[in-house]
């Protein structure tokens, strides 16, 4: 098969890549800086039209990935990467003939900030999601499914918290700021999440581009099926990365009301970096959301092939190699 893959220069588009390659599929990455992987490459921007529709002509198949994902930031670059970059592949895949896309959201699309216990995936609703990057990637998904039909069959995956060895997102911030001392947990640190080792969200957005002309017109959370205390997960990073994990809690109204500060700061003066609290941030460390995974893995054929204990084994074994 002939796939295409955008953002593989990230953690999961990486991953992605390499597993279609070494299955023997014919793989084409787009990205904007060079992702080390041995596939035929092209190096642009997915706001580009001229260049996604080169890139896609003569596929089978388009893996979406490339977004902007960040906690700050002016809503017109979200809109610019993550909407209208999904338009630009939706419609680059539509006027060159590809089969199937599978398109990478996010389960943020679909949260509104209260708990979920065993959730399904739930309509994506920009109104209700919270920040831009998930506004954005709710309005992504409503473009990338309303494009499903007979030419072109259409699925949304939302891989959950990816993690794994090399990320810079989840752990990479985790790990940072412990090592630093600006590490606390919100709340009583007793919320349950679900979380996704990077190979098992890899296999399973492989799965989706193997039963797209099944799964077609749906939206599929993906995630391990695992939910532990966030207490846990952060703890278990930090002793992989072989850092002391937090000790201080911070009261969610506490965290929420900083979050909103450092929003409001880094709107006026755009300081370097990430703020240290999101009111989103707040909500996702204070509050239980974990999901049913029974019909994303009868949909896909695909069940998890690492467990979370086994993944962190896997991290701890990676950080004592950077030693």
């Amino acid at each position: 098969m002939r796939v295409l893959v955008t953002g593989a220069s990230g953690m999961l588009g990486g991953a992605v890549a390499q597993v279609l390659y070494e299955r023997g599929d014919d793989v084409t990455v787009l990205q904007r800086r060079p992702s080390g992987l041995p596939c035929r490459e092209v190096l642009a921007d997915v706001t580009s039209v001229d260049a996604v529709r080169q890139a896609v002509r003569g596929q089978d198949a388009v893996v979406h990935l490339a977004a902007k994902v960040a906690v700050t930031g002016p809503w017109r670059e979200y809109e610019r990467v993550n909407v209208a970059g999904t338009r630009h592949v939706v419609d680059g895949c539509r006027a060159t003939g590809v089969g199937w896309l599978v398109h990478v959201s996010s389960p943020a699309v679909a949260h509104s900030g209260t708990s979920l216990v065993g959730a399904p995936a739930g309509p994506a609703e920009p109104r209700t999601a919270r920040g831009h990057y998930a506004r954005s990637k709710a309005l992504a998904e409503w473009l990338a499914l309303a494009a499903d039909g007979p030419s072109l069959a259409v699925v949304a995956v939302r891989p959950h918290l990816v993690w794994g060895p090399g990320d810079t997102q989840l752990v990479g911030r985790i790990v940072s700021r412990a090592r630093s001392g600006r590490l606390a947990l919100v709340g009583s640190g007793a919320a349950l999440i679900d979380t996704t080792y990077v190979a098992n969200a890899a296999a399973a957005i492989v799965a989706a581009v193997d039963r797209c002309e099944h799964a077609h017109g749906q939206a599929l959370v993906i995630s391990n099926g695992e939910p532990r205390p966030i207490t846990e997960i952060v703890a278990r990073v930090c002793r992989a990365a072989g850092v002391r994990p937090p000790r201080r809690r911070v009261p969610f109204p506490v965290a929420w009301a900083g979050g909103a500060a450092a929003e409001a700061l880094w709107a006026v003066r755009a300081p370097a970096g990430d703020p240290p609290m999101t009111r989103f941030l707040a909500e996702q460390l204070a509050t239980t959301h974990w999901f049913d995974q029974r019909r994303t893995r009868a949909v896909l054929d695909w069940t998890p092939a690492v467990s979370l204990d086994e993944g962190f084994v896997r991290l701890a074994s990676w950080y004592a190699g950077q030693a």
